[in-house]
């Protein structure tokens, strides 16, 4: 049998179409379509599964138990597997202790030579550790910063504890928590506090000792009381609060103060382990650096020995530097980590892997990349190719399709529009075919033949905010403005921090996750949903409750949800379709509700085109229309948004916004699992957007984007601190003939291309 191909017979996932596929090993392999095509469906739902299920097979029932579990993918067959490691777009996350450096392995090595020739040493590699109690700051134990409570926020002087002198809503009035300060006679309660004698203060905000009855629903109890202080310290500050749930977070943001540790300034070490040092240098220098300078250091350390243990750190250093992420520093938060830049950093522990024969799988790997580091991103993936690997990866980016050995192109459309495969063959063939891709390879993007004039301008003066430098800059109001630069040249700083947070009434659509789930749709998503159930439960007379899955109308054999998934503990799970409801998630007895002569589920069932005609309401038609501007009229407004795609989740979200009125709207990389014909409507909204008089700011690399731009400003001329300053503003006409501008010297090059095309 012929093994150098994995084969895939009759895969049915999500809208594949019987799809069968001989995808060559050790090749680079492209995935290309528009999005909602079904190019994630065949390379993550069906390979990527696959592999992943049968390996864990491999391992003893107890393992298995503990390992994620995974559904046989719908296909007839999968063969020739390899063992697949996938590098997706997910956030990389992680809590406050969580930092660029603990997430790629390097910190460790750095401990372990600071451990071994730090002066004067602090001890062991774990004394060098912020996150173990013999490393870290004893204030701050190790966060690198404080959080106090702030008593002037959370008690009200002039009232009593019975008349809710404690502001924070947990210790309410009647509440149990409450009643540990009002049912006792440690001190009054019903004085202002004010007049509190220093004892009863005390007592007050740290007591201990006393026993306290309280009555709650579960009866009544008798409790140790606590002091307020040591109450709220323990329950909401002595933890980390990034595992609370937004709306908790908030609420305690009103009661407490943040800033920098006084005692570490941030280094997050303890007074031993930030007085060891190597040539001056201490860890949390160290840390705080820029990689592309720490690795200068540490190849260029004196000492032959140190030298040769630094050498580790200095290689995985030299691979982030490589990717381009050099302006990066070791003590950088991951959960303030884009989703390029941490699908890049995963990227790096396999670049110095020495395993073959494996399927590596990207998920967009272009995003957020400045045209110049996509040519890093190529040689990566082709240095991964000549290891002995496979490497398949889903990309709109035409510079990472130019690259593959072999292309499978999906559509031809989106949703039940697509799900086949239209094409299979090398680029050149692909830009001759008539399959969407190519159509769109073909596609010439010209400059704009004019520009709008602006009419007037958002000021910006001295920002200094991370690496900018002091700059001044206006962003003209009434046109289509687009911030560019490469990664880390502080162009999200400039719009996402310093220009939003001067205007907190702009309409904000960035790169945040869509909070989604199994029981998400569109209608819920775009605000449809709620007033479609009152609509229904007003024409009928009857509980808006009956018309959510969610509640009162949801299946009793399903919950809701249309499937039965059926744990098999170390086994398989095995998901079928609800007999009792068909799928249909609703009781049998709610069907019998029209409105205007279909059920819920009916109109659950019509795409966003056909909602627009059946919904009369103008307010509702506003919000479903909004689906369809940005090209999801495919889209059901009952669809699980667990089953949409990126490109489909992003401009999901910017749907959602665009009902709103306000004057000035910020989008942070619009394009982002875009296709190319995607891109044309995207630049269509927002050209409409502006024609309607609003002020639109996109930060983008999209060249196709940068083109069709009133006004362009380009930061740089690098990222950290080779960046922060405004290389370019002006129209894109302008922008080709500027100097010392990475974003110019590609979009000459684009223009160039296409002008070469269109001779031949």
């Amino acid at each position: 049998m012929n093994y150098d191909s994995i084969v895939i017979t009759g895969a049915r996932e999500h809208n594949l179409k019987g799809v069968s596929l001989r995808i060559p090993k050790n090749r680079i392999v492209v995935f290309t379509g528009v999005s909602g095509s079904g190019k994630s469906s065949i390379v993550f739902d069906t390979i990527a599964v696959e592999s992943q299920r049968q390996l864990a097979e491999t391992f003893t029932a107890f393992v298995r138990n503990r390992l994620p579990k995974h559904e046989r993918p719908e296909a007839d067959s999968i063969e020739h597997l390899s063992t697949a490691i996938i590098v997706d777009q997910r956030p990389v996350g992680g809590n406050s202790r969580s930092t660029v450096g603990t997430m790629t392995d390097i910190h460790p090595l750095l401990r372990v030579l600071f451990s071994r020739h730090g002066t004067p040493s602090a001890g062991p590699s774990n004394h060098y550790s912020f996150n173990d109690p013999n490393g870290m700051c004893p204030t701050c134990e190790g966060l690198g910063r404080t959080v106090r409570l702030n008593l002037d926020a959370l008690i009200d002087p002039t009232r009593s504890i019975s008349d809710g002198a404690i502001r924070h809503p947990g210790f309410a009035v009647g509440g149990w928590q409450w009643q540990l300060y009002a049912n006792h006679d440690l001190y009054p309660t019903d004085v202002p506090v004010r007049e509190f004698t220093d004892e009863q203060w005390r007592l007050f905000l740290r007591g201990t000792g006393a026993k306290v009855e309280i009555v709650n629903s579960n009866g009544r109890h008798r409790i140790d009381y606590e002091g307020l202080v040591d109450r709220f310290n323990r329950l909401y500050l002595n933890r980390d609060t990034s595992a609370l749930a937004e709306k908790s977070r908030e609420t305690i943001a009103r009661f407490v103060t943040e800033g920098e540790c006084p005692d570490c300034a941030g280094a997050r070490l303890n007074e031993a382990a930030r007085s060891s040092l190597i040539e001056g240098r201490s860890l949390s220098d160290y840390a705080a650096m820029e990689i592309g300078d720490l690795v200068e250091v540490l190849t260029g350390l004196a000492d032959p020995i140190a030298r040769r243990v630094a050498r580790p750190a200095a290689v995985a250093l030299e691979r982030i530097v490589a990717i381009g992420l050099g302006y990066l520093h070791l003590d950088r938060p991951t959960s303030t980590v884009s989703g390029g830049e941490g699908q890049r950093l995963k990227m790096v522990r396999y670049l110095g892997s020495s395993l073959t024969g494996m399927t590596y799988i990207f998920d967009e790997p272009s995003v957020g990349l400045h045209p110049r580091d996509v040519v890093r991103l190529n040689d990566l993936l082709t240095r991964l190719r000549d290891k002995g690997n496979t490497v398949l990866v889903v990309e709109h980016d035409p510079d990472v399709i130019a690259i593959a050995d072999h292309i499978v192109d999906v559509g031809p459309g989106a949703g039940i529009h697509g799900g086949t495969v239209t094409f299979e063959g090398g680029f050149a063939e692909l830009r001759r075919s008539n399959s969407p891709t190519g159509q769109a390879l073909r596609r010439l993007t010209a400059l704009k033949p004019s520009f709008r004039r602006p009419t007037g301008a958002l000021e910006i003066r001295g920002a200094n905010l991370h690496n900018l430098r002091n700059l001044d800059v206006d962003i003209p109001t009434g046109v289509l403005t687009v911030v560019t630069g490469v990664a880390g040249s502080g162009k999200s700083t400039l719009i996402s921090d310093v220009l939003v947070a001067a205007h907190p009434d702009a309409v904000v659509v960035d790169q945040s996750g869509v909070g989604i789930s199994a029981r998400s749709t569109p209608a819920s998503y775009v605000g449809v949903a709620d007033p479609l159930r009152r609509l229904f439960a007003k024409a009928n007379g009857v509980d808006p409750g009956l018309f959510t899955f969610n509640s009162l109308g949801g299946c009793p054999e399903c919950q809701g949800r249309g499937v039965i998934r059926t744990d098999m503990a170390f086994m398989d799970p095995v998901t079928t379709r609800c007999e009792a409801c068909e799928g249909r998630r609703f009781r049998d007895e709610v069907l019998a509700y029209r409105l205007r002569g279909k059920s819920i589920v009916d109109v659950l069932a019509l795409t966003a085109e056909e909602a627009v005609g059946y919904l009369t309401e103008q307010a509702l038609r506003t919000r479903v229309r909004s689906l369809v501007s940005v090209g999801l009229g495919y889209l059901t407004l009952g669809q699980p948004l667990s089953s949409l795609s990126g490109g489909e989740l992003q401009r999901l979200k910017l749907a959602s916004e665009l009902h709103k009125t306000g004057s000035l709207y910020v989008l942070d990389e619009p394009t982002t699992g875009l296709h190319m014909s995607d891109v044309e409507t995207l630049i269509g909204l927002l050209d409409r957007l502006v024609d309607a008089g609003n002020t639109v700011v996109v930060v983008e690399h999209n060249l196709d984007v940068v083109k069709r731009a009133d006004h362009v400003l380009d930061l740089g001329p690098g990222g950290g601190k080779h960046g922060g300053l405004i290389v370019f503003e002006g129209t894109p006409a302008e922008l080709v003939k500027a100097e010392d501008s990475a974003t110019a010297e590609f979009l000459r090059a684009a223009l160039a291309s296409a002008e070469r095309a269109r001779a031949n």
